[in-house]
């Protein structure tokens, strides 16, 4: 059934031009993820929302990419079906779950729980990365499903992570201020 639903995607030529584009700029392992969430460090606006795309992006490499593949070991439509002609080369690795799709929610997910205006655009950057997935016959539909579920997940859980970070640093700093809001107080009494 899930081949049937790969079969019926329509393919033309404009179609297999943008979607290699945007392998291209997503990269072989996600790249584009890692750019952004540099590019988002550089800002003290939008620092921890960098950091949490960063790991966020550790989090489904490490577990997507190497527990849940092995785990699963599912083989990709392009496996299966050999004579689909693939404008790609045919990756090795296993389909279950899309780390594509994955990396590219996490990244979604943290930016938009930081930033909701700009986490709606990248967003829909993370849908079409996740689509082109099963244009280029490379995965599944429940693939990029899991992909995407799991890459929220990982996104909420690097976000939350972030956050905690930054209320320990918050309340490291607090006895600082309440010692020098003390002595402040004792030169005002004098």
């Amino acid at each position: 059934m899930e081949l049937s639903f790969l079969y019926a995607i329509p393919h033309n030529e404009i179609l297999d031009k943008f979607f290699l584009l945007v392998t291209a700029i997503a990269g072989s392992y996600g790249q584009i993820w890692l750019i952004v969430g540099v590019a988002l460090l550089l800002f003290k606006k939008t620092r921890r929302a960098g950091a949490a795309v960063l790991l966020s992006y550790v989090f489904v490499f490490v577990l997507g990419q190497y527990v849940l593949k092995n785990l699963f070991d599912r083989p990709r439509p392009c496996h299966i079906d050999q004579t689909f002609e693939l404008l790609v080369k045919r990756p090795s690795s296993s389909s279950f779950p899309s780390t594509h799709s994955a990396w590219s929610f996490a990244a979604a997910t943290a930016v938009f729980m930081r930033h909701r205006k700009a986490g709606i655009p990248v967003f829909i950057m993370a849908a079409i990365i996740a689509f082109s997935r099963m244009y280029l016959f490379l995965h599944f539909p429940t693939d990029v499903l899991a992909g995407i579920v799991f890459g929220t997940v990982m996104g909420l859980a690097a976000t939350y992570l972030c956050g905690l970070w930054k209320k320990e640093k918050k309340a490291e700093k607090e006895p600082e201020v309440e010692a020098a809001d003390r002595a402040d107080d004792k030169v005002i009494d004098k």
